[in-house]
């Protein structure tokens, strides 16, 4: 399965929760998309499908195809010092296009993604334009002369209003790093990714 490029938004009313995190998706219509989303009585889900919209929340927030998610949850599950949720979820967050979201230097992950693929993104001096890259703790991640410039870039600083915990940004340089990898309690409480273990431990 390929990654999803449709509206953010849709999807974002399926789940019933914001895979912008910005919850902005849900402000005018926290109800499903389509003709019967605001009166249609949804059917109680199974433990299966459950697992699915728990998954399909995870993927959806990070922008990963299927088969990616699937390769990096087995990265996790090889782990055997961290829960297996837990190391799957610091591996999305330790992704660079993620991490060029978390500095500010993007509104969006879609919109970072932009920038990494385009060759703007540097780690260590050095230009990485894979946004799958995973970035290790105490790596330098910046931007090139001519990306700083962007009013993407402008817009995206300015609309930050705070930085997780377990990054760090010098606004004058825009130059970010991650100080640590992040604890369970600093990422979203709306997922449930026991869930998601549970799902690709019957699939697998």
């Amino acid at each position: 399965m390929s990654r999803y490029t449709g509206p953010s938004w849709k999807v974002s009313r399926r789940l019933g929760y914001s895979t912008l995190e910005t919850g902005e998706e849900l402000k005018k219509r926290a109800y499903a998309p389509g003709q019967h989303g605001n009166t249609e009585r949804r059917k109680k889900q199974s433990e299966y499908g459950k697992q699915l919209t728990e998954k399909q929340k995870l993927r959806m927030t990070y922008g990963v195809s299927e088969r990616q998610f699937q390769r990096l949850f087995m990265i996790a599950k090889a782990d055997k010092h961290t829960v297996t949720g837990l190391a799957f979820m610091r591996i999305l967050e330790s992704r660079l296009d993620n991490l060029v979201f978390r500095f500010g230097f993007a509104r969006t992950r879609r919109q970072a993604r932009q920038l990494v693929n385009h060759g703007h993104v540097l780690v260590n001096g050095k230009k990485v334009d894979i946004p799958s890259y995973l970035v290790s703790v105490g790596d330098k991640v910046t931007l090139s002369d001519k990306a700083k410039k962007f009013a993407l870039v402008a817009e995206g600083m300015k609309a930050q209003v705070s930085m997780v915990p377990y990054v760090s940004l010098n606004k004058d340089t825009l130059e970010g790093t991650l100080l640590r990898l992040p604890e369970r309690n600093e990422l979203t409480s709306e997922i449930n990714e026991a869930q998601i273990v549970e799902y690709y431990n019957r699939k697998l």
